[in-house]
């Protein structure tokens, strides 16, 4: 078992990697994905967090509130959805979720449709301007990574570069198991 204390120096990882704790963490090695692996569930599960919490905090032109901007980008990546697949993958209410569609359908970000295959249903698509507020996000996001990125050494970069198949892969297969 290996714990680091609040305040500590980052440690390094089995594989040599920092590693940036802000809390106590315990790791033990029933996170390993398997006993042929040396990738530590736990390691990784709390870098991607580490890194998620700066990521979702980034300072952002467009003013909108996170649950907003899952929407949106949910609607532009799956492609169109009814209210129900949109309150399980947005883990909200179905009322919630109604008055935020009915909000962003106002500011012209969505619309609903009728759908095809069941008439009595309607579908939720992103609009035109609910794509460029998604691309605008996209851009003023990599404006604050590209400094950040920068400051890493050429292998720390090479490092993230040749993750990034196994991160799309591993999103894609989370997206297919509904989680």
């Amino acid at each position: 078992m290996h714990t680091v204390r609040l305040g500590e120096a980052p440690a390094r990882n089995r594989s040599g990697a920092y590693i940036s704790l802000g809390y106590i963490s315990r790791v033990t090695s029933t996170q390993r994905a398997d006993t042929d692996t040396d990738l530590d569930v736990g390691d990784f599960a709390r870098a991607i967090e580490n890194f998620n919490r700066y990521y979702i905090r980034l300072a952002m032109v467009q003013k909108l509130s996170f649950t907003t901007l899952s929407v949106l980008d949910t609607l532009a990546v799956s492609g169109p959805k009814r209210l129900t697949d949109l309150v399980r993958t947005e883990q909200m209410s179905q009322p919630g979720l109604t008055q935020l569609v009915t909000r962003l359908e106002r500011d012209g970000l969505v619309e609903r449709r009728p759908d095809p295959a069941d008439g009595r249903a309607a579908l939720v698509h992103i609009t035109d301007r609910g794509r460029e507020i998604g691309q605008a996000r996209l851009e003023d996001r990599c404006r604050h990574l590209r400094p950040l990125i920068a400051q890493l050494t050429p292998g720390e970069r090479q490092a993230i570069a040749a993750a990034l198949p196994a991160l799309t892969r591993l999103a894609e297969l989370g997206n297919q198991a509904g989680r």
